[in-house]
């Protein structure tokens, strides 16, 4: 007599399981190949960009007062590493050698100086100045000497910039060279630099005036 409470087992045979495993490693294999031996099918399913640009509008003009006394050129070589938890960097991960190029500007800001700053003796052959510290600008990337040394993606990281409309962005790495560079700025006496060309700017400007003495100090 059968037991109606009998049925038959669901589990997936040894086999199936093998089978499946066999094609999962095949589809991983083929689409890894298929990335690295035939490049050109992003190309092929590219897009071609048209400028249709509307006319650049100008939004405000802003008065300068700074002097911008001195530039630093910098170069950095970014090596920026991001991995995945879990999954090895085959699979999950990239790696990028980013060359970074850039400028500082150093700057006495002239705008900042008030009356009681500047003291000039009845005979006007002396004048005393009192001006603010130099600062830095912010750091300028110039795109023309930065440049990516090497770019190492994994598999799911390929598949993901063939459908990604921003490719390989270059982002991450550009913020952390201008981060860089900024504070290799602060530890270049750029400042101190700066200081010294305001004072022999301004020195010769007011001696070419008729000021025998001329002395620049410096403070907040």
């Amino acid at each position: 007599m059968t037991n109606p409470d009998t049925r038959p087992s669901r589990r997936m045979p040894a086999w199936a399981k093998v089978v499946t495993a066999v094609v999962l490693v095949l589809v991983v294999l083929f689409a890894g190949f298929a990335l690295a031996v035939v490049p050109s099918v992003k190309e092929l399913f590219g897009t071609e960009s048209h400028d249709r640009s509307g006319p650049t509008l100008l939004k405000s003009i802003q008065d300068m007062s700074r002097y911008d006394a001195a530039s630093g050129n910098f170069q950095v070589v970014v090596d920026l590493d991001k991995d995945a938890k879990f999954l090895p960097d085959a699979i999950r991960g990239s790696r990028t050698l980013y060359v970074g190029a850039g400028t500082v500007e150093a700057y006495v800001d002239l705008g900042r100086i008030g009356e009681k700053d500047v003291k000039v003796d009845g005979d006007r052959t002396t004048a005393t100045l009192r001006l603010p510290h130099a600062q830095l600008g912010r750091p300028a990337l110039d795109p023309d000497h930065s440049y990516a040394v090497s770019k190492q993606r994994g598999l799911l990281d390929r598949l993901g910039d063939l459908f990604s409309d921003n490719p390989n962005s270059e982002q991450a790495v550009q913020q952390l060279a201008v981060r860089h560079i900024g504070r290799a700025a602060k530890d270049s006496g750029l400042t101190t630099r700066a200081e010294t060309n305001t004072t022999e700017m301004l020195q010769g400007l007011l001696h070419s005036l008729g000021f025998e003495e001329v002395h620049v100090s410096y403070g907040s």
